[in-house]
């Protein structure tokens, strides 16, 4: 049986639990708060997924020595910006031999590093051990078990395989690739643009608007992760228009949800102060904006909300400044 220690009890820490423990895998989870800890070793995270009997096989403690011994693979799931605070306090406990996966989607704020490139830096772990999983995979439907696809990317077939094998269920399919950084890319982006397609439809907007958001959002993504050296092809599958649709489309979407919060006038505050969380995107955008300047790539949609994010901008305004761009041709060679 794989021995599997996951770091995070959020909503998808939780859900890749329960799969990985579906697919024949002792989990042990590591908590920050006791509480999320108790609450997993009596059978169910009620903080995150209220109603989801965890099954037997996943357990729960906050000492990561515990939670990562013996372990085959080391999953990530701690919001991105905390990752190097988190690994400087635990990277030590992973075993030389795991592999580590990640599972978070971000670019981190000062650097822009990407979260398998902060696992390397911080923790000491070879790229090649570095697996990163992405793709229309919303929490709470995988939780009900619902049927869906995912990508495991890692330079290692190998590895990648071996970590495909260990979460592969009846409900959910893990396709692997080479390409970590088209992968990481678009699983950070993708949280933005929902942001912008939120915002639209908080404004009134159809799916027309909605759809030219999602489209030209995709063409960004493209453009920055092939400059920084992902395949075109993967901003084509699960992990790039797949999981940029569930993402900007889906009210069980944390970033969309917040944009339409924005779309109806509410400040970042406000919504923050209304939901009680931060969706990715807010964190990210500057941060993916600072990586694309810093490669030349044109992303008008992140630019305009990171201005509405963290300058104030009015959201009507972004779309008026969207709209009132220079005409250009749709595929750039």
């Amino acid at each position: 049986m794989t021995q599997v220690a996951v770091f995070g009890t959020g909503s998808w820490g939780t859900a890749f639990s329960i799969i990985l423990a579906d697919a024949g895998c002792s989990v042990r989870m590591w908590g920050r708060r006791q509480e999320s800890v108790d609450q997993i070793n009596a059978g169910m995270n009620t903080d995150y997924l209220p109603g989801v009997p965890l099954p037997k096989s996943i357990s729960a403690s906050h000492d990561p020595g515990e939670v990562t011994h013996g372990a085959d693979l080391v999953v990530l799931a701690v919001p991105s910006q905390s990752l190097r605070d988190n690994l400087r306090a635990w990277g030590s406990a992973i075993p030389d031999n795991a592999a580590v996966v990640s599972l978070m989607k971000g670019v981190e704020l000062g650097t822009t590093m990407r979260m398998s490139e902060v696992v390397v830096e911080v923790a000491g772990i070879a790229p090649e051990r570095v697996a990163v999983v992405s793709g229309p995979n919303l929490a709470r439907e995988i939780a009900a078990r619902q049927p869906a696809a995912s990508v495991v990317a890692c330079i290692d077939h190998d590895v990648a395989d071996r970590v495909a094998a260990a979460c592969h269920t009846s409900y959910f399919r893990p396709y692997t690739t080479e390409d970590v950084i088209g992968v990481e890319l678009g699983g950070a982006t993708k949280n933005v643009i929902a942001l912008a397609v939120g915002a639209a439809e908080g404004l009134g907007m159809g799916d027309n608007t909605k759809a030219s958001i999602i489209t030209r959002g995709l063409a960004e993504t493209t453009r920055l992760g092939v400059r920084l050296g992902g395949s075109p092809m993967t901003f084509a599958g699960l992990a790039g228009v797949g999981d940029l649709i569930a993402t900007c489309m889906s009210r069980l979407s944390r970033n969309h949800t917040f944009g339409v919060q924005l779309g109806q006038g509410f400040s970042v505050d406000e919504v923050i102060a209304r939901t009680r969380q931060t969706a990715e995107g807010v964190k990210s955008c500057a941060s993916i904006l600072q990586l694309a300047r810093d490669h030349g790539v044109d992303v008008p949609i992140i630019e305009q909300v990171n201005l509405v994010v963290h300058e104030g901008r009015d959201v009507l305004e972004m779309g008026q400044a969207l709209m009132a761009r220079e005409r250009g041709r749709e595929v750039r060679h």
